[in-house]
Parts: structure tokens; sequence; C-alpha cells
């Protein structure tokens, strides 16, 4: 799912009226500053939740009442492209939710703008265990900001038919497996045919590679960050995803990975690497467009040029109590009791990474879900800096990718162009 980044002037300027406000009122209907004994609770949560397991929220509001009897519970729900302006709007005010659904790429910019209140880890179950990248996301200055919900990897996906037409039977476990599978399947097919389709534009799959070799985006030094898309590191990085670009992808090299899984369904590739819904998502029949993906599709850990796992982006949701709130308290153990042991079971039962190391090794042990949990436990996140949830940063990436794909400039270039954009925003707060 796409999550787009928060603008940066409407937080700034919905800030300011929540530092002029301090604690004045939150309409959650609590005599106690920590909301220990509210007695109404607000809670939204994106139709995700509405849609696909609403018994959850059921078990958690269940739990939450047992606890504190009498305690009235408001749930409301958004679609993901306009919940943040429905927040912002209500943030300064008496109207604040007590607990909201964040992408996890959109917190960064209100933790740092001191929207949501800081919270205690070691209140939630296996916060020591959270995934790395999940931890990131709720943790700015040294201090946690939300509770990680769920997540979503990516894997590589690949034709079965495809490969086994050049004698490939079985997925590969190195990059030089996968390399010399699709360099078999591009001779056969020709030089039209996308042997593995990357779309240019896909900083997330160009950052894996960045990570894969050592790279970063960003690194921290004393307090400030800087850019390091140019180091030896990371060039060497995004030197071999414009390998891949130049060697498989042969159709438009401006295009971003919006609709990689309808280009998938078409039949014009026979390899993907990409959050694990798409490959199901091209094999159903408004997508099939050959009628031979359904059971032919597999997925697989995609291998790196390290000699390891790639390290792959997690997408996900977290949960976050307003600052403005004054039901702190019973908002997190609301958050507890959704997102604690039993609520990832049942998370993790409709498809979902959990949020945890622990219940991730259950599911390396199921061979219907060992890929992507195994998939997910090398794992990076965007940089932790105060001026990064502030700009479109997709943007600056994309345009480097764009430029390096297409020859326009040299990687070492490219990269150097976008660690001056990146360096001039991301220490600003």
């Amino acid at each position: 799912m796409k999550r787009k980044l928060i603008a940066a002037i409407g937080i700034a300027g919905m800030m300011v009226s929540i530092a002029a406000c301090g604690d004045s009122g939150s309409g959650s209907g609590s005599s106690d500053k920590t909301g220990a004994d509210a007695k109404e609770l607000t809670v939204w949560l994106t139709v995700d939740a509405q849609n696909n397991w609403p018994e959850l929220v059921k078990a958690a509001d269940a739990a939450l009442t047992k606890k504190h009897p009498g305690i009235k519970i408001n749930h409301e729900y958004y679609g993901w492209p306009d919940k943040n302006a429905k927040l912002d709007a209500v943030l300064a005010t008496d109207k604040a939710p007590d607990v909201v659904e964040m992408g996890n790429t959109e917190m960064l910019g209100y933790m740092v703008k001191g929207a949501f209140a800081p919270l205690d880890p070691a209140k939630f179950d296996n916060s020591a265990a959270w995934l790395d990248g999940l931890k990131a996301s709720v943790t700015y200055d040294g201090k946690t900001y939300g509770v990680p919900y769920y997540a979503g990897g990516r894997v590589a996906n690949w034709r079965k038919d495809v490969a086994a037409s050049v004698g490939v039977k079985s997925v590969p476990k190195t990059y030089a497996e996968l390399t010399a599978a699709l360099d078999k399947i591009q001779k056969k097919e020709g030089g039209k045919y996308n042997a593995w389709y990357q779309p240019t534009r896909d900083w997330y799959a160009a950052m894996s590679f960045v990570y894969d070799a050592g790279g970063s985006i960003a690194q921290e030094s004393g307090g400030q960050w800087k850019a390091s898309l140019s180091s030896p590191e990371s060039v060497k990085g995004l030197t071999e995803f414009r390998h891949v670009i130049d060697k498989y992808m042969h159709g438009d090299k401006t295009k971003d990975e919006s609709d990689r899984y309808i280009v998938y369904g078409q039949g014009r590739t026979s390899m993907i690497f990409a959050a694990a819904w798409e490959g199901a998502t091209a094999e159903t029949p408004e997508n099939d467009k050959t009628g031979k993906l359904k059971g032919n599709l597999e997925n697989f850990v995609m291998p790196g040029p390290s000699g390891k796992n790639m390290p792959v982006f997690l997408g996900g949701s977290d949960l976050a109590v307003p600052v403005r709130s004054k039901a702190q308290t019973v908002a997190a153990e609301w958050i507890n009791a959704y997102t604690g042991a039993s609520g990832q079971k049942g998370l993790m039962a409709k498809g979902n990474l959990p949020n945890n190391k622990t219940d991730l090794a259950t599911l390396k042990n199921d061979p219907a879900t060992a890929v992507p949990a195994t998939a997910a436990e090398s794992n990076w996140f965007v940089p932790m800096a105060p001026g990064w949830g502030q700009v479109e940063k997709a943007q600056i990436l994309q345009t480097m990718l764009q430029s390096i794909g297409t020859g326009k400039q040299s990687v070492e270039a490219a990269a150097k162009d976008a660690d001056a954009a990146i360096d001039k925003v991301i220490n600003v707060k």
C-alpha cells in the first residue's frame, strides 16, 4: 500500500497551535493529567482494521473495558489518502483522538514537531524484540513516541515456468545463481523482454542495494546528520542497481513501481523484487492477462550481492498517542491490548508480519510464511533525522535514480547531487 509522506507546511502551522495551547483540554473526560481515570477513549484507525480484522479491535476493547468498567470507546476509520489532513485539522483542538494509526514513514514529522506523547516501551509486549526498522520508526531523539502495529516486507517473485524453460527448476539461493538464471532468460526471450522488471525510480529497491553494500542514505555524527549516498559503499550499491537496470530492465526507465503488478500480469517480465502482496495481486483474474500466472508464481528471499540476504524496507503502521490527549494512560493500555501477544497472533493469521522478532521466528518455521519472515529479518529504515520527515525526500532519491538509470549522469555525479540536496534540509527542525 502506498503511503504519502506528510507535508511540511500543514504540520508546522498545526504544531504552532499545539505549542501555544499547552496542556489545555482534549475532551477525553479525564480529571487526571495522565488519563488513568479517563471515562472515554477515541481511537482512529484506517479502514484496513475495519475491513480485515474488526474482531481484533473488539478484543482490545473488551480487554480495556474489563480493566476500566464503563469506559466508552469511540472508533473512527479513515482511508490513507485523507487521514493526515483530518488529523492535522484536529491535533491542536479538543477533538484530537487519543490513539491514531500512522504509516511508519509518516511518524517522523509529527515526532519532531511534538505532536505525540512519549511512551514507555517497557509497558508494551515484546518491545525489547521489536523489529529494528519498526523500532526506528517510532524513535526520535532517544525517546519512543509510538508502538509498531504490523509490517509488510519485500520479497523476490518469479515465474516458475519461465525459469524452467531455461533449465532452472529451483529458486536461487545466491546472487550469482539469480543473475545466471536471469541471463539465460534474457537471452531466450530477447532484447525487449524484462527478465527482471525493476522500475528505475523505485528507491525502496535501490536503497536495499545501498544498504547491502554497507552504504546508507545518511549518517549521524555528534548530533548532526550528513547525507552519505556518495560514500564508496553507497556508490557500490547504486552501481550494481544500475547494472540490473541496464541488463534486465528494458521498459520505460522513467517509471516508478506503482503499476509494477500490472506489468507483471501482462506477461512482460519473469521477475519482480517488490512488496509481498504484488505477486499475489498480479495473478488475480483481473490482472493476469496471460492466463498463466495463477499457481505459477513463487516468492523467494532476495539474495544480495554481498552474499547475505538483501536488506529490505519494512513498511507498516504504528500507533501513537497525541500529546493533547487527556486519556494517555488508557490509550497506552488499549494499544498494548491491540498490538500485544494475542493481537500479533491475530494479525499474523491475516497475513501480516508481526512487530517483533520473537513472533517472526515462529513464521519462519511455517513453509507458507517462511519467505517473507526470513526476508524481513534483515531490514533498513529511513534516516530518523529532524528534516527527513518535512519534505518529500523520495523526490530527491527518485531524481537521482532516474539520472542514473537513463544515463543522464554517472552514479558518482548523481549521488553527489542527491547528497547536496539532502544536506540542505536534513538537520532542519
